[in-house]
């Protein structure tokens, strides 16, 4: 199967228990966080109460042989170039931090994994919501 790229909302449902989700993730042979999506979720854990225990839990996912993070570089903004440019022509902007993780998709090759419906709006780019939708 392709690799996969994490969004926020899916690593929150798979800590979450979301029996979907950690079928996803347990099909994955190749889990990519983007460097942006990281941010989001240290962002969230430094704004609650459990954050030391939500960064340890964080760091015990990321310490899988099966996980990487990706980083932004020169060639995702030319990917994030594209794909603003494309939803502005559309008229349908999207969150910047979710052109940000869209372009590392698109960049590395790999599928979304994602519940946020405007993801759609981008041309190429692929993206599961739920196991079945993953291909192998």
């Amino acid at each position: 199967m392709r690799g996969i790229l994490l969004d926020t909302n899916m690593y929150v449902a798979f800590k979450r228990g979301d029996e979907d989700v950690v079928e996803m993730l347990r099909l994955a042979d190749d889990i990519a966080i983007s460097a942006t999506v990281l941010g989001e979720l240290l962002a969230g854990f430094a704004g609650g109460r459990r954050e030391g225990t939500n960064r340890e839990e964080l760091a015990a996912f990321l310490d899988s042989p099966r996980v990487r993070i990706v980083d932004v570089d020169a060639d995702t903004a030319d990917c994030y170039a594209r794909i603003y440019t494309l939803l502005r022509h559309k008229g349908k902007p999207i969150p910047t931090n979710d052109l940000w993780i869209a372009a590392s998709a698109l960049q590395h090759g790999l599928m979304l994994v994602s519940r946020d419906e405007h993801f759609r709006a981008i041309e190429g780019l692929a993206i599961a919501s739920h196991p079945n939708q993953l291909v192998p």
